[in-house]
């Protein structure tokens, strides 16, 4: 194999087992575990890999609640609001985005009196001009990842 796509192909083949071992891994790619080592290295260096974490199912633990939240900030308070949302525990997923609103926060929360009680204490921020939450009645994909297309000559 030569090294021209290695990286691709050893997130591709990430994607697929994230526990694999360097062994395997070398094997697969027809590589030295040295090389796969070092490429590892540096993904991880560069960004491109933040961690490996295993993939939690909420509704399964208790979290069977998704609220989508839509803001509107207080433009000077815009990196504030999204630095709390972005730290509070059960948000998921936090934008900031064009359009209507101006931030986008994805949580998951137990019940909906939970879910109530955090929202309600998250938007009575006087810099929170407008709020917009919408629950989800139906999980069709989530956390879905996708693999990386390297640019090959055919």
């Amino acid at each position: 194999m030569t090294y021209e796509h290695l990286d691709t192909d050893l997130v591709n083949e990430l994607l697929g087992n994230g526990r694999a071992s360097l062994r395997s891994l070398a094997e697969e790619l027809d590589v030295s575990v040295t090389t796969v080592s070092n490429h590892l290295s540096d993904l991880e260096d560069e960004g491109v890999i933040e961690g490996y974490t295993p993939i939690v199912d909420y509704d399964a633990a208790g979290y069977d609640v998704t609220a989508v939240m839509q803001l509107k900030a207080e433009g000077s308070a815009l990196a504030e609001i999204t630095e709390t949302l972005r730290d509070h525990q059960q948000m998921m997923s936090v934008y900031e985005v064009t359009g209507d609103y101006d931030i986008v926060a994805i949580g998951k929360f137990k019940d909906t009196d939970d879910m109530n009680d955090q929202i309600k204490a998250l938007v009575t921020d006087p810099d929170i001009k407008q709020s917009n939450t919408s629950i989800v009645l139906n999980k069709v994909a989530e956390n879905e990842q996708f693999e990386l297309e390297a640019d090959r000559e055919d």
